[in-house]
């Protein structure tokens, strides 16, 4: 029983990141223009579909119908945006126009795998 407690709590938990984050794509568009590769294309529309998906896939982890979809989209998510979070670490980028120390910007990477195993817990039955 705390079991399921737990996973519901840190589902919701990641269900309002998500929804957070994409929604700030959309008020701070600046901070995620800035983390692109140059290598990237079309990075305007990149941020927009990057933050539609972030929301789309928090949302989806509401439902049980749309759980394991979404958590698999959001893990798909996490591993292409880790160009950004990596282009940020190898050029010293700023966060939203905040110097970040480099232990910082490399930090940020692992990171990225611990968000993959958070919504990977949810592509598992409950």
């Amino acid at each position: 029983m705390a079991a399921s407690r737990t996973k519901t709590i840190l589902r919701w938990a990641l269900t309002v990141f998500m929804v957070g984050a994409g929604a700030n794509h959309f008020i701070n568009p600046d901070m995620y223009l800035a983390m692109m590769p140059p290598q990237l294309p079309a990075h305007g529309a990149l941020v927009v579909i990057s933050g539609i998906f972030e929301i789309l896939g928090g949302l989806g982890l509401v439902l049980p119908q749309t759980r394991r979809l979404a958590a698999w989209g959001l893990i798909a998510l996490f591993v292409c945006v880790f160009p950004a979070n990596l282009n940020m670490a190898l050029h010293g980028l700023p966060l939203n126009g905040h110097p970040l120390p480099a232990w910082a910007l490399w930090g940020r990477l692992p990171l990225q795998g611990v968000l993959i195993a958070w919504a990977f817990w949810f592509t598992r039955p409950d």
